[in-house]
C-alpha cells in the first residue's frame, strides 16, 4: 500500500515539475522580431511620353520591271544572215547596234530598179515639160508625166526603207531578255525575233493602302510638276543587304478592285550600273521600299512595345497606380507609335508586359525610394491559454 502511494506521489511530482518548467519557458521567451510587411505593388518599367516633330515614311514592296520593253519583230521577209554576238539572252547592246541582218539581196535589187525607174520618169517628165512649153503636148500629158515621176520617187523611198529594215536595230541601250530566232531561219513580217528592254531606267510598282497614302505627298490629277518623294530600295543580294535610290514618278491613278490598293511607280536610273559604279539591280528583283512621307509637328511618341492591342496604353498615374488608357494612334512603325490624343506629355507609360492588368493596381519602379518600414504588431498569447 505504501509502495503504491509513493509511486503516485512520484508521478504527481514529475508532472508538477514539468508544468513549472514549461510555464517558466513560456513566460521568459523573447518576443519575435518585427519586420515590415512585404510590398504588394507590381514592379514595372516606365518611360515618359515625349513630344516630337516626326518625319513619317511608308514601307512597301515591289518587283523591278523595265521601263521600256520591246518585242522585236521582223518588218521584211527573208533569211537571217547575220546575228550580233550581243543578241543572246543577257547580252548588252548600244543604241543603233545591228543585232540581226536579214538577207538584203532582193531589197538591194529593188532599190536599183526604183532608181532606174526614177531616172526614166525624170526623162519623160523633162520631155513633157519642154513639149508643153512649146505647145506640142496637152496639159493632161504633162500632169500624167509629173504623177508618174512622183510615184517612182515614192517607190524608191519604199525600196530604200525596206532595205534599211533588213538591219535589226533599236533606238536605246538595252539588254536582251530572250532570243527567239537564229541564223539561217527564214522570217516573215511580224515574226518574233526576241525580247529586249532598256537599261537606262527601271520601274517598281509599289502598292499602298488608303491609310498609307495619307502620309505620302502626291500631285493632284493634271499637275505636271511637283517634288517627287524619294524612295530607298533595298534587297539582299549575294548575302549582303544593298540599297538603291529611286523616286516616285507617278501614280497609276486607279484603285485595284481586288486588293483595294493604289499603285505608285518608282523609277531607279541606271539599274545595271553601266554609267556608274553602283551595284546592279537586275530586272525581276524583289525589293523592299521606304518612301519618304510627310512630316507632323508636336506629336507624342511612345515605344511600339508599349501599345496594348492597337489603341491602348498602360499609364502610371500620380498615385503610382495603373491606369488603362484609350489613345489615338496616328502612325506606328517597327520602333515607335505616334499619338494625336488620349495621353499627355510627360505621363509615364508602362513598358512591362502584364498578363491581366487591372485599373487601380499599385505599381512601382526600381527607381522609386523604399517605403518607410511599418512595425508589425505582435499580440502575445493569453496566459490562461
Amino acid at each position: 500500500m505504501l509502495r503504491k502511494l509513493l509511486r503516485a506521489l512520484l508521478i504527481v511530482g514529475i508532472i508538477a515539475v514539468s508544468l513549472v518548467i514549461a510555464a517558466g519557458l513560456f513566460f521568459t521567451r523573447e518576443a519575435p522580431p518585427t519586420r515590415p510587411p512585404a510590398s504588394t505593388a507590381l514592379l514595372v518599367e516606365t518611360v515618359p511620353l515625349e513630344r516630337v516633330n516626326a518625319d513619317f515614311s511608308v514601307r512597301t514592296q515591289g518587283t523591278v520591271a523595265p521601263r521600256t520593253e520591246t518585242i522585236v519583230s521582223a518588218e521584211v521577209s527573208g533569211t537571217i544572215t547575220e546575228i550580233s554576238p550581243a543578241f543572246v539572252a543577257g547580252g548588252f547592246f548600244k543604241a543603233g547596234d545591228v543585232l540581226m541582218r536579214i538577207d538584203p539581196t532582193n531589197y538591194e535589187v529593188a532599190v536599183d530598179q526604183a532608181e532606174a525607174l526614177v531616172r526614166q520618169r525624170e526623162i519623160e517628165f523633162e520631155g513633157a515639160q519642154k513639149l508643153r512649153t512649146q505647145g506640142f503636148r496637152a496639159e493632161a500629158d504633162y500632169a500624167s508625166a509629173s504623177a508618174a515621176l512622183a510615184t517612182a520617187k515614192a517607190e524608191r523611198v519604199r525600196a530604200k526603207r525596206n532595205l534599211e529594215r533588213t538591219y535589226i536595230r533599236l533606238p536605246y541601250d538595252g539588254l536582251v531578255r530572250s532570243k527567239d530566232a537564229d541564223l539561217g531561219q527564214f522570217v516573215n513580217p511580224g515574226t518574233r525575233l526576241g525580247v529586249t528592254f532598256g537599261t537606262n531606267a527601271a520601274e517598281v510598282r509599289l502598292p499602298l493602302t488608303d491609310q498609307d497614302l495619307a502620309f505620302v505627298s502626291l500631285p493632284r490629277p493634271g499637275m505636271t510638276s511637283y517634288e517627287s518623294p524619294a524612295v530607298a530600295l533595298s534587297a539582299v543580294q549575294q548575302g549582303e543587304q544593298r540599297r538603291w535610290d529611286a523616286r516616285i514618278v507617278r501614280s497609276e491613278g486607279t484603285v485595284d478592285a481586288s486588293s483595294r490598293v493604289t499603285y505608285l511607280v518608282a523609277q531607279v536610273d541606271d539599274p545595271y550600273g553601266l554609267a556608274s559604279d553602283k551595284y546592279p539591280l537586275p530586272v525581276g528583283s524583289f525589293v523592299s521600299a521606304e518612301i519618304s512621307g510627310t512630316s507632323r509637328s508636336d506629336v507624342l511618341r511612345v515605344p511600339r512595345a508599349a501599345l496594348r492591342g492597337s489603341n491602348q496604353l498602360m499609364i502610371r498615374d500620380s498615385e503610382s497606380r495603373l491606369r488603362i488608357r484609350d489613345i489615338q494612334v496616328i502612325r506606328a512603325d517597327a520602333e515607335f507609335a505616334y499619338l494625336s490624343g488620349g495621353a499627355s506629355e510627360g505621363e509615364e507609360v508602362i513598358l512591362t508586359a502584364l498578363e491581366s492588368p487591372v485599373n487601380g493596381t499599385p505599381v512601382r519602379t526600381p527607381d522609386d525610394p523604399p517605403a518607410p518600414d511599418e512595425p508589425v504588431e505582435v499580440v502575445e498569447a493569453d496566459a490562461a491559454r
